[in-house]
């Protein structure tokens, strides 16, 4: 760029062997492809705040399942996911197998029985389950913090994926690198449609965005497995031929090193963390009824399973061309961790396939990172607007004050991510590994525990609440925040770091929260039976009206509640 003065790319960042510099057909595919966004954005822009947070409940079981694959398969499964199998091979499979495992906990325990309970948002069920403005406002600040930690990862993936098709633009912006350039670019655009859009217009393009997503990744895998011979058919079960041309670091169990603690608390993390993130939950308050909301989760794990079957293949492939054309993968150096980062369209650049095709695979990763941003910062603004702002601050606020201040709060997630995410501390799969353990510790029990066990109550919550937020924040103190503070290395104990590591600290906190949280509810006073027939409706065989709630059933005398 002729005038720009350049600022050079952090060799942190910068992965090696992929072509930075603008690509004329995947720029313009991606540029399509973000006007689509906010087309659909517009034309199903919210007018009320039934459609600004639960898309008036009109939801379908296929549309939802869809939304939620796309909400669900960010940077992190799009990206991180091959690049953590990549470069830790078995040991990788951790997030497979975590992330796939909570959505039978959701489908069995939570799916019909939250829509039944009919609210907007999460912090909304814990507020009124348990009766308490005070553990109303930690949800909501927990939600907004699962917000920002999990959409860094998703700039991060943005960016780097926003390098290959539109080159290095360091020093458009004085004092940012190329990098930085493209995270402030991206979240912008992002942030744009956000704020117009709502859940409604974000659950119609999440549809779409999983239609692209999963086009890009399946194809993608295709055609590189058949160009360079390792598959005709079905590279997810053939790429097992390469096993042995790629060594033990890629296929014995760690074998590099990771331990099989972390392995085992990481994967107890991710599983309890997806059944208590805040814009998965926020998805079954969007259908029309309990058996949408059931079925729209097995489509969900089908569309989701769909990608994480293939991304062992890719990441397979990915690695052996790497070795073949750049550098070994393992060993000193081996590949870097931001080169695994964009293994996917490194895979499809070094099988010399066209521009336009890798353009086309990088698009997908974009996809992936706005559908699931879009589902984070619908899920914290509305735990800023609707729980905090109405429900705490003004009880008379208008539906326009309230949209406002949802808009404001997208806004202020934006930045904030924005800012973490020119600097970012941890790998793509690592960040959003960290917001998982931090909803599996504070979020996940009250979920569980609120909706199975009617005698849990407000003092039990407040306890078990506040232990999670502590128990989550020591790990991350001990080795996140280190890498913020150029006097501090990380990680500040090491004994801690391997018995509590941060990615995995719910193995260790949710125990204690489940006993925190039963003990002291044994101690203190029942919740009103009112609260306990509200539960009891939440597990009723009667069906219930569109936009009707559990509620609604027991007070208004409509219909008969479940029997006591």
């Amino acid at each position: 760029m002729t005038g720009v003065p350049v600022v050079p790319l952090q060799e942190s960042l910068l992965p090696e062997a992929l072509d930075i510099s603008f690509k004329t057909l995947p720029a313009l595919l991606v540029v399509g492809m973000l006007g689509l966004f906010l087309a659909i954005g517009f034309v199903f822009r919210v007018a009320d705040t039934e459609d600004m947070w639960v898309a008036g409940r009109s939801i379908g079981n296929l549309e939802n399942g869809m939304a939620i694959g796309a909400n669900w398969m960010s940077a992190a499964s799009y990206l991180g996911m091959a690049a953590s199998i990549a470069l830790a091979g078995f040991y990788g499979l951790v997030y497979v197998v975590g992330w796939t495992t909570g959505y039978f906990i959701l489908l069995i325990f939570m799916a019909a029985q939250l829509r039944r309970f009919g609210k907007y948002t999460a912090p909304d069920f814990v507020g009124d389950r348990f009766n308490s403005d005070s553990a109303r406002a930690i949800a909501a600040v927990t939600t907004f913090l699962i917000g920002f930690v999990y959409a860094i990862g998703q700039a991060k993936g943005m960016a780097l994926v926003g390098l290959y098709i539109f080159g290095d633009y360091g020093g458009l912006i004085p004092g940012l690198d190329g990098y930085q350039v493209m995270v402030v670019a991206m979240m912008i655009i992002t942030v744009a449609y956000l704020t117009l859009s709502g859940m409604m217009g974000a659950t119609k393009n999440q549809a779409v965005q999983y239609v692209i997503l999963i086009l890009a990744f399946v194809v993608g895998l295709l055609v590189v497995g058949y160009t360079n011979g390792y598959s005709t058919v079905l590279p997810q079960l053939e790429y097992g031929m390469l096993i042995d041309d790629l060594g033990s670091e890629f296929s014995e169990p760690f074998a590099g090193d990771s331990s099989y603690y972390l392995w085992v608390a990481t994967t107890f993390s991710l599983i309890v963390g997806t059944c208590g993130l805040p814009h998965v939950l926020v998805r079954f308050y969007t259908v029309e009824s309990e058996r949408t909301a059931r079925w729209s989760t097995v489509w969900g794990l089908f569309f989701i399973c769909i990608l994480y079957w293939s991304a062992p293949a890719f990441a397979a492939f990915g690695t052996d061309l790497y070795t073949q054309n750049v550098a070994p993968t393992y060993g000193d150096p081996g590949m870097t961790g931001a080169a695994s980062e964009v293994i996917v369209v490194l895979a499809a650049q070094l099988s010399n396939l066209p521009q336009w095709f890798v353009g086309l695979i990088a698009a997908g990763g974009i996809a992936a990172a706005i559908a699931t941003i879009a589902g984070l910062f619908i899920a914290g603004s509305s735990a800023i607007s609707h729980d905090i702002y109405t429900n705490i601050i003004n009880e008379d606020a208008t539906q326009r004050q309230q949209i406002l201040v949802g808009r404001l709060s997208i806004v202020a997630l934006g930045v904030l991510t924005t800012l973490a995410a020119l600097d970012p501390a941890s790998s793509i799969a690592a960040l959003v590994g960290y917001a998982f353990a931090l909803a599996g510790s504070v979020l996940f029990p009250m979920f569980f525990l609120g909706m199975w066990w009617e005698n849990a109550n407000r003092q039990g919550a407040l306890a078990g609440m506040t232990t999670g937020l502590v128990g989550w924040s020591i790990p991350m103190i001990n080795e996140i925040v280190p890498n913020y503070v150029s006097s501090l290395e990380a990680p500040l104990s090491a004994g801690l770091a391997q018995w509590m590591p941060a990615i995995g600290s719910a193995l260790i906190t949710l125990p204690i929260v489940f006993a925190v949280t039963i003990i002291v509810s044994l101690m203190t006073d029942e919740p009103p039976m009112e609260t306990k027939r509200v539960v009891r409706q939440c597990h009723s065989p009667e069906p219930m009206r569109q936009q009707q709630t559990a509620e609604d059933v027991v007070t208004d005398g409509g219909e008969t509640p479940a029997d006591d």
